[in-house]
């Protein structure tokens, strides 16, 4: 109680928006103890049962969202994801990053097409976790022709959401929705796994481990998924050294004899993917595997700690991002494998087929292989990123 209180007196107005959220939490330790939010499990179905994870990348809701045509591609990305969770029946959804396009949402409530990103998993009962793109939160950027000399286009924006009064624009907003206002809406929903992270690391929010649980031992975590949020939008495109050391710190703790395989999600790629990348446009070659290598990587801006931790660190066996649309290749970087997803939504940059990268876990012994379904139903570029023992 007294933590609490003195955590409440120490929110300053950059955290305004937080205090919704401390209360929440709040009342959910009064009221299920202060285990409430790890009750949640997930794990193997059985001693011989692999556990299956789908990730979908840069889905891009709201791109062109005034325009005919934006509608359409989210309802396209909304099929790419059924068609995927048909093929492949995951046992749990990663949304690795650029939910929206938000810097085209004139609307105040953007989880308005956040909640349609989340759907497919809803409605077919997957639990899933999000990571935050560069995109997510980004305030709206106003059309260069409309300063030209057609001015302003009639444009409506009807949302219940709009603040009281607002009468301009035709009831528009063109600020964007913060990460917080973001996870917060995704956190509300059952299925999610999705996590605030520690306030210590914030503006980088979406900061958490999750396990999956080992059949044999429950108790016991048989892997554990590490979720990083890289910037961008409201602030640079980086992972601070502050997350560094949290992680460092985490799987410590976690995983002090590092026997336990841990698995890596970001949405921007660091700057050791553009060191071990195929020549852009070149095809891929062993030792690296995928099916599409047609742009440079875009990396972080900077680097303050995270690779170096993750490449020393043996029980670490892959990090998957997303960001650009043009590559899905695997390669390997000393002891781990860096790879890209693949580009799942209708919106953003590229005409190339959308598909959603596939992890399968295998727990006695160790295994995780990888390959691409495409929203056709085909799969190509299956690899083993880690072998049995």
């Amino acid at each position: 109680m007294k933590r609490i209180a003195n955590s409440l007196k120490q929110i300053t107005h950059r955290h305004k928006n937080c205090i919704q959220i401390l209360f929440i939490y709040f009342h959910a330790t009064l009221v299920f103890g202060a285990d409430a939010q790890v009750s949640k499990k997930l794990g193997f179905a059985s001693a011989n049962s692999s556990f299956r994870i789908a990730i979908f990348a840069d889905l891009h809701y709201g791109e062109s969202a005034s325009t005919d045509w934006g509608p359409q591609q989210d309802q396209n990305s909304t099929r790419v994801m059924y068609n995927v969770l048909h093929s492949e029946n995951p046992d749990f959804v990663v949304y690795l990053g650029d939910f929206l396009t938000a810097n085209n949402i004139l609307i105040k409530n953007a989880t308005k097409y956040w909640e349609q990103a989340i759907l497919p998993a809803k409605s077919r009962n997957v639990p899933w976790a999000s990571v935050f793109g560069n995109h997510d939160d980004t305030a709206f950027e106003w059309p260069e022709e409309w300063f030209g000399s057609s001015g302003v286009p009639r444009i409506e924006c009807p949302d219940s959401s709009l603040v009281a009064g607002s009468e301009q624009m035709g009831g528009c907003y063109f600020q964007g929705t913060t990460r917080i206002e973001l996870l917060e809406t995704d956190a509300q929903h059952n299925l999610s796994y999705s996590s605030y992270g520690p306030e210590s690391l914030w503006p980088s929010v979406s900061n958490y481990v999750l396990e999956i649980a080992s059949y044999r031992n429950p108790k016991s975590p048989a892997a554990l998924l590490y979720f990083l949020d890289s910037g961008g939008g409201s602030y640079p495109e980086l992972i601070s050294n502050s997350q560094a050391r949290w992680f460092r710190h985490a799987s410590a703790q976690r995983n002090p004899s590092q026997r336990i395989a841990e698995i890596i999600f970001w949405h921007i790629p660091s700057q050791a993917y553009q060191k071990i990348a195929p020549h852009p446009g070149s095809l891929i070659k062993y030792p690296c595997v995928g099916s599409i290598n047609l742009e440079p990587v875009a990396s972080q801006v900077a680097e303050w700690g995270i690779m170096n931790i993750l490449i020393n660190r043996e029980s670490v066996k892959a990090v998957f991002v997303g960001h650009n649309h043009g590559l899905d290749w695997c390669c390997p970087c000393k002891s781990l494998w860096l790879c890209f997803a693949r580009h799942t939504g209708y919106g953003g940059y590229g005409t190339w087929p959308k598909g959603a990268r596939i992890l399968e876990l295998f727990e006695k012994p160790f295994e995780l292989k990888s390959w691409i379904r495409m929203e056709d139903g085909t799969t190509h570029s299956p690899i083993t990123l880690a072998f049995a023992s």
